[in-house]
């Protein structure tokens, strides 16, 4: 199983067109399986963004997208856009691999939040499923390094975090800070994704996704730059990709 997981695209002033191009068209030589999709489609939850972000989205050719929704998205009442144009099921299934989306956007802020309900709910789906579990939301669980102070996360990360730890899912995924990392919580993996398509960046200036390779219920990921190389995730955390020695688009 092939998974491909962008995020923070930003259609809106910041939005990097002829990045997104190059990234649909690097996405697509791959063929994956499955799409996730971690949020702020849209800068600013408008109707206009929404539907120029719906459009784009048709141009990646993969039989299963799976969508969540960021903090940007819900600007400007964008929460009931989303549901019109991205709406998904929050519970995915496909070849012994279960995706369980974690909605923590909420309307008019930045930071987020899952809620009581949906955190009793997401334990209990989690850990009635069998094979490959993979959580995804937009917000971060845990700081993430370059990215300032974190005023943003989620509020009840703590909620959160004792039910992953009940359920041990075999890997989370989250966007939202713009920069790609990779922590591993009490045996759970958590992979940040960089911004796909977003001129803002954050410790490292390059636009990015991610590739997750499932096998036998183990997982590989990688980094890949948008027109650039493919990186390990070692490398980034270790800091060998610097500003100084970052990978530069083109480069082999």
């Amino acid at each position: 199983m092939l998974i491909v997981q962008i995020s923070d695209i930003h259609v809106g002033p910041e939005f990097r067109e002829e990045t997104f191009q190059t990234g649909v068209d690097e996405v697509n030589a791959l063929r994956p399986d499955i799409l996730l999709v971690s949020g702020d489609l849209t800068e600013n939850g408008l109707l206009s963004q929404y539907e120029r972000a719906a459009e784009l989205m048709k141009d990646f050719e993969c039989p299963s997208k799976i969508y969540t929704s960021g903090n940007h998205d819900y600007r400007n009442t964008g929460y009931l856009l989303f549901k019109h144009f991205f709406s998904s099921d929050p519970i995915f299934r496909k070849k012994g691999l279960t995706v369980t989306v974690v909605s923590t956007a909420r309307p008019e802020r930045n930071d987020g939040e899952a809620g009581h309900r949906q955190i009793v709910w997401a334990e209990k789906a989690l850990s009635g499923e069998r094979g490959f579990k993979l959580v995804m939301m937009h917000h971060h669980l845990v700081p993430v390094p370059d990215t300032g102070p974190n005023t943003i996360p989620i509020l009840d990360a703590g909620d959160v975090l004792r039910a992953i730890d009940r359920a041990k899912p075999d890997l989370i995924v989250c966007g939202h800070r713009h920069r790609p990392w990779r922590w591993q919580l009490n045996g759970v993996p958590i992979i940040h994704a960089g911004s796909f398509s977003s001129e803002r960046l954050r410790g490292f200036f390059s636009n990015s996704y991610n590739v997750i390779r499932v096998d036998h219920g183990k997982f590989r990921a990688w980094l890949k730059i948008v027109g650039g190389p493919r990186l390990e995730f070692g490398k980034i955390t270790s800091g060998e990709s610097g500003i100084s020695n970052l990978p530069r688009p083109g480069a082999d």
